[in-house]
């Protein structure tokens, strides 16, 4: 196998760039010839205006260009190969998306401007919602919350609100979720406040409904569930588990981040789900590397529309659009202005693009280069999958453990060298109840020859394994970075993610 070599710039500092540094560049023009320029100074208030120049690098634009190029070199994408991270479907992003929403029309919409101005985003926006609710069976969506984990709180809140208005609020204050939830699903629930009850997952992977039914109480408010699970497995209990959680007074929340596995083939309020969040960003399409940007539009059903976050998107008897403010039990906002808008666009075009029969096809291909790859993968030595090998669906969670019980080499060591493949590095450690878990999500836009190098490359990282595991330990050692200590990375006096915490600890050290 040929062997990824990531570029190593020597790239400084942006602010220790520059051949401008010392020179005092300032431009004089008479001012009757030039009013546009000093219009500043008769519109801008005195207290507005600055005192000082800003702290920033004075540098060339052809400096500016040759150091963000060699930085994205440096750097890896969607646009560079395969990027297996599983929960979090890295699908390939098509450029229309891109040049749709970069558009001078999106771009220059501004949240202030009168709302008959912007009667063509106001549209885009509702028929959007309107495709999110036949996506899901959802009887209303808010576009608002800008990522997954803020449409999890609002599920929470919607929730939350609900049990108020019954004015069961005080009795009823648990939800319950399973030990192989995101971790994002307890945490939104803990700060909407309420208590978190862990039942178990079963040795089939999915829900033990045993154990559902003794965590059910009065005192519970509902259940977050991922369907297919973080195993990659579908609850085929679906409708038992939510007629307990239904007959206990509870709310059922579908989190939607692995909704790419049923597009077209079945509904959230099919299977019983109450609340959705969806993220489109993963599902639609839009580059989420690093920690963003996102979307995570709440829907709900028709007993909770008048909890959603506000604004919502209407049409009026004349045709308008607007914005709805007046929903009578809504749980405020979630975030500023009316939601991350274009992600919202690019999931629109996403959408149009590929139609009701595309997003069907979607999810077969998603599911069947899960269970191609995970059938693959199984024969490698030292690899295992203890969880629904034979009934997967769109993502599966591979174990290291018989690989690093032989050979000392973790799972933490194989995502490292994976890196010297140019294949981004699968999720790791988690779901938690997995031992030395690599969890491996394809998705529909990789094709076979891509999946099949995968396991070529796979092959070469066990075999070195088991004849030399120190080329394994050690890795990765084509990248522009090499094997880092994540401990000392992480602690606070060594972590310097800015120019201004660079200068802070200089200071400190000298």
């Amino acid at each position: 196998m040929r062997q990824f070599r990531q570029a190593r710039w020597p790239e400084p500092l942006i602010f220790e760039i520059g051949t401008l540094k010392g020179k005092n560049w300032k431009f004089s023009f008479k001012k009757e010839k030039t009013k546009r320029l000093h219009l500043a100074d008769e519109f801008i208030p005195e207290y507005l205006m600055r005192t000082s120049e800003p702290n920033l690098p004075l540098i060339s634009e052809v400096e500016v260009v040759r150091h963000f190029t060699n930085l994205s070199q440096m750097n890896f994408g969607i646009d560079n190969g395969f990027y297996p991270l599983g929960s979090c479907t890295m699908k390939y992003n098509p450029k229309v998306n891109d040049v749709l929403a970069s558009s001078e029309k999106v771009r220059w919409v501004h949240p202030y401007q009168p709302q008959e101005t912007m009667q063509g985003t106001l549209e885009i926006m509702y028929e959007l919602a309107l495709m999110l609710s036949e996506i899901t069976g959802m009887s209303k969506f808010s576009l608002q919350p800008a990522a997954g984990a803020q449409g999890e709180l609002a599920g929470a809140l919607i929730i939350r609100a609900l049990h108020k208005h019954n004015g069961e609020l005080a009795q009823r204050d648990e939800i319950i979720v399973p030990d192989s939830a995101h971790g994002t699903n307890p945490a939104s629930a803990a700060m909407a406040g309420f208590k978190v009850v862990v039942v178990p997952s079963g040795v089939d992977g999915c829900l033990e409904i045993e154990s559902l039914k003794q965590a059910v109480s009065s005192r519970t408010a509902g259940l977050m569930l991922t369907n297919p699970n973080t195993l990659g497995i579908f609850e085929n209990r679906i409708l038992e588990i939510s007629k307990i959680i239904h007959e206990a007074g509870g709310l059922l929340y579908y989190d939607g981040a692995n909704l790419n596995a049923i597009l077209g083939k079945t509904k959230p309020s099919i299977m019983g789900f109450d609340i959705v969040h969806m993220n489109l960003h993963k599902t639609f399409s839009t580059p989420h590397g690093g920690g963003g940007p996102g979307a995570g539009p709440i829907g709900v059903c028709s007993d909770l529309k008048d909890f959603l976050p506000v604004p919502t998107v209407e049409l009026d008897k004349n045709g308008h659009y607007y914005l709805n403010y007046d929903i009578p039990y809504n749980i405020g906002k979630v975030v500023a202005f009316y939601g991350n808008f274009e992600i919202l666009i690019r999931a629109y075009t996403y959408l149009l693009a590929l139609g009701t029969d595309g997003l069907e096809k979607v999810s077969e291909i998603a599911v069947l280069n899960s269970n191609y790859l995970a059938r693959k993968l199984i024969m490698i030595k030292g690899f295992d999958i203890p969880y629904g090998k034979d009934k997967l669906k769109h993502e599966f969670v591979l174990s290291c453990s018989k690989l690093k019980s032989e050979t000392g080499v973790s799972a933490k060591n194989v995502a490292k060298r994976l890196l010297d493949y140019g294949v981004h590095a699968p999720t790791i450690y988690f779901p938690s109840i997995v031992d030395e878990a690599l969890m491996i999500e394809p998705t529909e836009t990789e094709s076979k020859d891509v999946l099949d190098k995968f396991v070529q490359i796979m092959t070469e990282i066990s075999n070195d394994a088991y004849r030399n595991a120190q080329i394994v330990k050690t890795a990765p050692h084509n990248t522009a970075c090499a094997l880092v200590d994540e401990v000392k990375a992480s602690h606070p006096k060594t972590m310097c993610l800015s120019w201004r915490m660079l200068k802070k600890m200089e200071s400190v050290d000298q």
